[in-house]
């Protein structure tokens, strides 16, 4: 329970809350939930298996990190040289995606902790939400202020250790959040039409489930894209983070049915509870331009419209409920921040103090301009391409070297060592040719699509200098996967045969 729980917790988050309404509404409500379920049906649910299995088989080699997890599985079937190029891809994907998702995630989490303090002063009471968010943004020493607090707390976590104090942080926290969300979701669609007429929730409801095909054929290879990098997101999945918590299941232990307990937890949390809070609060108070405006403030412009109406009560309410996303947005940080914390201590042999200073620094460089960009462009082509396309690139890999590479039969017997359930013979075969076909076309077609529209071309020097992160961050990340699986396997890649093995 203390596992599922704090997978579900690294999950369940900010992404739920804040991105999967945004995006939602920036990609046609009704649209965007028919490739959102069709994604996750074919690689959400089925990665998830993939990402358990590939966590417990590197585990049992001592591994926590993907690169090496990559090689070992890669080298059944391909000789340790060919192996090694997997395991640099994979771990340099990794590197780039916990280290650049994670530059902005807290800056989000900087957000909640912020409008904690905004709902017990109710600072934004008697204001346009708009508005006061942007004035926000546009503080920089309390968006500096805010940002250090997570960035403070997860150092002090990974510095000193986290294990127990996360799973039993999840245990309380987790029910709880789920609580608060019910209670949201059940006062945002019977808070009526407060401002206009035609403003209401339930036309907010409309947005999100009414299918909208006219949108989705005119931007299918965006939307799509975007509906697969949020399944991604949502479950984190493409990270290494899964493959780092299941590195730690015995042999022996469930992970199918715990896998889809921690997808199903988080679905739940996300669709009918997160799908139920902002749009729905937004449309009613803000009106639909805003909503479909898709813009990355969506749910902290709408949600302070519910708790002002409450009155002084909701200063209570609000406060209570941005600390909760707090700590959500934090379980989620601190997997990512671990992952680059265990990668530094077992690939290249750095004690975990020293590593956590170190990953605070990267996180310091690569956040700063995010806190001093109060357009937000900066921020939004990171998501883009980290949040969405990165993630999906990754995901190609996981099924190319956990599917094919380590053979399908070996891959279904892993999944079902200890499993509770038996895994329907249909998702192996989604797995070997649906999931890899789907992603492939899926990435092709948007890279076809954003080279037309003219995405490669946008000159603005702060989606300059996103993309210049980004392509660091993936040479550093696959220099480091090179040196860390040269020095464990260096005997190996000499006579270039297989001399390890554990079964």
């Amino acid at each position: 329970m203390g596992l599922i729980l704090s997978m579900a917790g690294n999950a369940i988050g900010l992404g739920n809350f804040w991105r999967f309404p945004r995006v939602l509404a920036a990609n046609g409500g009704g649209a965007f939930m028919i490739p959102y379920f069709i994604a996750l049906l074919l690689l959400g649910i089925p990665l998830m298996w993939v990402e358990w299995a590939t966590g417990r088989y590197g585990g049992k080699y001592g591994h926590g990190t993907l690169g090496p997890m990559f090689y070992v599985m890669a080298r059944e079937r391909i000789k340790p040289r060919g192996a090694l190029i997997f395991a640099v891809i994979g771990g340099m994907l990794a590197f780039a995606v916990t280290t650049l998702l994670n530059s902005y995630y807290i800056h989000v989490i900087g957000w909640t902790a912020a409008y904690s303090i905004y709902s017990a002063t109710g600072a934004y009471y008697g204001v346009n939400t708009a508005v006061f968010f942007e004035s926000h943004i546009s503080n920089v020493q309390m968006v500096l202020a805010t940002w250090l607090i997570p960035m403070i707390l997860l150092f002090i976590a990974a510095y000193r250790g986290i294990a127990k104090g996360i799973e039993a942080f999840n245990k309380v926290m987790m029910p709880i959040l789920y609580i608060f969300a019910v209670v949201l979701a059940i006062r945002s669609v019977t808070i009526g039409s407060p401002v206009r007429p035609d403003w209401s929730s339930f036309a907010g409801l409309n947005y999100i489930w009414k299918p909208n095909f006219e949108v989705l054929f005119e931007n299918f290879w965006v939307i799509s894209l975007a509906a697969a990098g949020q399944i991604f997101f949502t479950l984190s999945l493409g990270m290494g983070i899964i493959q780092n918590y299941a590195s730690y299941v015995k042999k022996g232990d469930d992970i199918a049915l715990s896998a889809l307990t921690t997808a199903s937890l988080n679905e739940f949390a996300e669709v009918i509870l997160g799908g139920s809070i902002a749009i729905p609060i937004a449309y009613a108070y803000l009106g639909p331009e805003v909503v479909k405006s898709g813009s990355l403030a969506l749910a902290f412009m709408a949600l302070p419209n519910v708790f002002t109406s409450i009155g002084e009560a909701g200063r209570l309410f609000g406060t209570m409920w941005f600390l909760l996303l707090f700590f959500a947005g934090w379980t989620s940080a601190i997997a990512m921040y671990n992952y680059l914390v265990a990668l530094l201590e077992e690939d290249l042999r750095i004690k975990r103090k020293v590593g956590a200073v170190i990953v605070f620094i990267i996180y310091f460089l690569l956040g700063l301009p995010v806190a001093l960009d109060s357009t937000l462009i900066y921020f939004g082509e990171l998501d883009n391409w980290v949040g969405s396309y990165l993630l999906v690139l990754l995901g190609l890999f996981d099924v190319i070297v956990a599917v094919w590479l380590f053979k399908p039969e070996k891959l279904w017997k892993e999944l079902h060592d200890g499993a509770l359930i038996r895994v329907p013979s249909f998702f192996k075969y989604v797995l070997m040719f649906l999931a890899p076909l789907y992603i492939t076309i899926l990435l092709v077609g948007t890279t076809i699509d954003y080279y037309r529209t003219g995405v490669f071309a946008k000159t603005d020097p702060l989606i300059v200098g996103a993309r210049i992160a980004i392509i660091a961050a993936l040479i550093l990340g696959a220099l480091e996967a090179y040196i860390a699986i040269k020095r464990k396997y260096s005997e190996e890649l000499a006579k270039n045969e297989v001399l390890v093995r554990i079964d």
